[in-house]
């Protein structure tokens, strides 16, 4: 629609707000905050069910975090994902057979550019317009405030709905330690690290043990002097190949045949063991957790480094000095450049808490998605699944959409489906009793968050 936020002068207004502005009103139309994959899908399965959509995107083009020149993405050359192809395509946009298994992000921004061409999703964004304010009004409507990210003056709008899709991958999260402000090294978070080149000839420390912990470690085996690599726990380190097939798409076989979790937990902890050997003989930390109780960490390259001794694992961190940072087992490491590794949390500054039904750490949603005191907003994408992620939020944006236009079509199913959010509201989605950490709360397993959505998509149809 336009890259400079710009919104067209002639729609048609409401009284002035209290500061005595302008609203513009919309109408019935929808607001989609983010033109990232579930931004995309939003808009387009919004349209599909015959709404008006407009969707902001600070950005100046789309793919959101996958894009990685975008100011917050958290992408970093070399990353590739770690669910393979079929787990992550859209079902109604299957990507090219000449994928690989494994795309980097190149062809997953490439695959949702083509993703928003062929449904023509570009039309309905507003590209370099942030979202400022997010106001709840009179009967379940929306007072949305923007503005160019370049700057000028903001606009106000009143939407009927609206759907929240600015991810939650972009807000680093820093641990703190003693002494960390009088070490004299250099300290950044995995945000800040786009390129190997930034590890060159360096004695490198990364901390954290996820999947990008685990491929920045890789990159510093490769590019650094000397290279350690901190973890405060033990991790089931997954293959990306198992037995000749995506590691994935083997796990999936093992559920298609209905095996039992014990079964399968045996099963995966024989194959780990044919395939990677025990963690303690590469000096890692042995799980204290079950499989399939947190999500692997998928890499097919730590253990190989590990193994050359490229890398030397380290614990959790005791305390930094002003030149060295000591770990808890005594031993300490001499960095010139630490990489947090640590993960990101949740921010939305443009909402106020109590529209997630909690705060913006731990909001409380159904689904993930709803507050069902709040009908008319959604968030799109909040999820952490075993899996790929596009599908699932496939079928979100499609809930999302079919109840909104239940409201006006048929009221007492919509009424129906938020009596049951409220009940299911603390419910949770897991294949097996998660860890209870900050980096587990937005987990879901694949097959039962899907089917969950199902049912809540046919008991609007009537089938249910």
């Amino acid at each position: 629609m336009t890259d400079g936020g710009g919104i067209d002068e002639d729609r048609s207004t409401e009284p002035a707000g209290p500061a005595g502005r302008s609203v513009y009103d919309r109408g019935d139309a929808v607001c989609v905050i983010g033109a990232g994959s579930s931004g995309l899908a939003a808009v387009k399965n919004l349209r599909e069910h015959g709404f008006e959509v407009d969707c902001y995107e600070r950005e100046t083009g789309v793919g959101g975090g996958w894009d990685v020149g975008a100011d917050r993405s958290p992408m970093y050359l070399g990353l590739h994902m770690v669910s393979s192809r079929p787990f992550t395509q859209f079902p109604d946009f299957p990507m090219p057979d000449s994928y690989p298994d494994y795309p980097d992000h190149r062809r997953v921004l490439a695959y949702l550019e083509r993703y928003a061409d062929h449904f023509g999703l570009r039309e309905h964004v507003w590209f370099g317009t942030e979202v400022v304010e997010v106001t709840a009004t009179d009967g379940h409507r929306w007072e949305i405030t923007v503005r160019g990210t370049g700057g000028g003056p903001t606009r106000s709008l009143s939407y009927a709905a609206v759907v929240v899709a600015n991810g939650h991958l972009w807000h680093p999260y820093r641990p703190e330690y003693p002494g960390q402000e009088a070490f004299t090294g250099e300290i950044i978070h995995s945000a800040g690290y786009s390129d190997p080149a930034q590890l060159r000839g360096k004695r490198v420390l990364v901390i954290g043990g996820g999947n990008s912990g685990c491929d920045i470690a890789v990159a510093a085996a490769q590019q650094a002097g000397t290279a350690w690599h901190s973890t405060r726990h033990g991790e089931w380190l997954t293959p990306k190949y198992l037995l000749g097939r995506p590691a994935d798409q083997l796990d999936d076989l093992t559920r298609a045949l209905r095996l039992p979790l014990w079964a399968r937990r045996l099963g995966y902890r024989a194959l780990l063991r044919l395939t990677a050997g025990r963690p303690a003989r590469f000096g890692l930390a042995r799980p204290t957790h079950r499989p399939f109780s947190a999500h692997p960490v998928v890499t097919s390259q730590l253990m190989y480094h590990l193994g050359h001794g490229d890398v030397t694992p380290k614990p959790g961190i005791a305390e930094f000095t002003s030149n060295r940072v000591l770990f808890t087992d005594g031993t300490d490491a001499d960095p010139q450049l630490v990489v947090f590794a640590t993960g990101y949390r949740p921010r939305f500054d443009f909402l106020a808490p109590e529209h997630l039904g909690g705060d913006e750490q731990k909001p409380r949603l159904y689904l993930q998605l709803l507050n069902p005191k709040r009908p008319t907003l959604s968030v799109a994408g909040l999820i952490d699944p075993d899996s790929g992620q596009f599908g699932l939020v496939h079928w979100q944006t499609v809930l999302i959409a079919r109840l909104l236009r239940s409201r006006i079509e048929s009221p007492a199913r919509a009424d129906a489906l938020l009596r049951r959010a409220e009940r299911d509201l603390d419910r949770r989605y897991l294949q097996t009793r998660m860890a209870a950490t900050a980096r587990h709360r937005f987990d879901v397993g694949h097959h039962r968050y899907l089917a969950a959505l199902g049912q809540a998509l046919a008991s609007l149809e009537g089938t249910k």
